[in-house]
């Protein structure tokens, strides 16, 4: 009832740079990299052509695995936001490029899909107020016209994974998971950000240890080493700095 007035006094903003303009402004829509196929049929990754999968494929407890957008520019910025700012607005306005782009993906076309996120551990989720997994997870859902709940907790808390390869983060987050409740057959896990997916692997391992069948992983966005079709830049033409950029500078 209140939502009109909230919206009416409190605008929506542009994710990437607070400016006017929702999800993006219209400078910063063009430097949103949007993952478009062709490519990748398991993952995602955009190529010049399909492929059954990639090197960039997270690791095989994941059935397939989908983001909508790379993590650059304003994308990272939009879920910084989301993350440390408290921007839940941004999983409204990302959900449905997300579920966009799961649509058609290996086996998860089956009303038995349950949507669920890889859990925050408890001081983190005290110091944020809140799950950003969960909030896109549960805005996914609606999207989706699946059911989320709530299929993994997190026990040990884990230091942040950047830094480390990855038979080290695989290390790290040995036993870092728990499963809260026997899952359905098939399993659609969410998080904000897809890098080597050795988070994701573990969470997934776990879900199909309790009874899981598949385990597919969606994401708001994926991080990607090299560059990418310049297709998926809206204006075809790369921002400056860009990885694609930098590769057609480099022919």
């Amino acid at each position: 009832m209140f939502a009109p007035v909230i919206d009416l006094l409190f605008p929506n903003r542009c994710l990437g740079c607070g400016g006017t303009g929702w999800p993006f402004c219209e400078a910063c829509d063009r430097s949103v990299a949007r993952l478009r196929p062709p490519g990748c049929l398991r993952c995602g990754r955009p190529l010049g052509w399909e492929v059954p999968a990639c090197g960039d494929c997270p690791p095989a407890p994941v059935s397939w695995a989908r983001a909508p957008l790379l993590y650059e520019g304003p994308v990272r910025r939009a879920l910084f936001r989301l993350k440390f700012s408290g921007w839940r607005s941004a999983a409204r306005a990302l959900a449905p490029l997300m579920a966009e782009s799961s649509l058609g993906a290996p086996g998860f076309d089956a009303p038995e899909v349950t949507v669920t996120w890889v859990p925050l551990g408890r001081r983190r989720k005290r110091r944020r107020g809140f799950d950003q997994a969960e909030a896109l997870a549960r805005c996914v859902a609606g999207e989706l016209g699946w059911p989320a709940r709530r299929l993994l907790a997190r026990p040990r808390e884990t230091a942040p994974q950047a830094m480390r390869r990855g038979p080290e983060r695989r290390l790290a987050l040995a036993g870092a998971f728990r499963a809260t409740a026997r899952p359905p057959p098939a399993v659609l896990l969410v998080d904000d950000i897809l890098t080597s997916g050795a988070t994701a692997a573990e969470c997934a391992r776990v879900l199909l240890a309790a009874g899981a069948e598949r385990v597919g992983l969606l994401t708001a966005a994926r991080s990607l080493g090299g560059p990418i079709p310049a297709r998926c830049y809206d204006t075809g033409e790369p921002p400056p700095g860009s990885v694609v950029a930098r590769e057609e500078l480099s022919r």
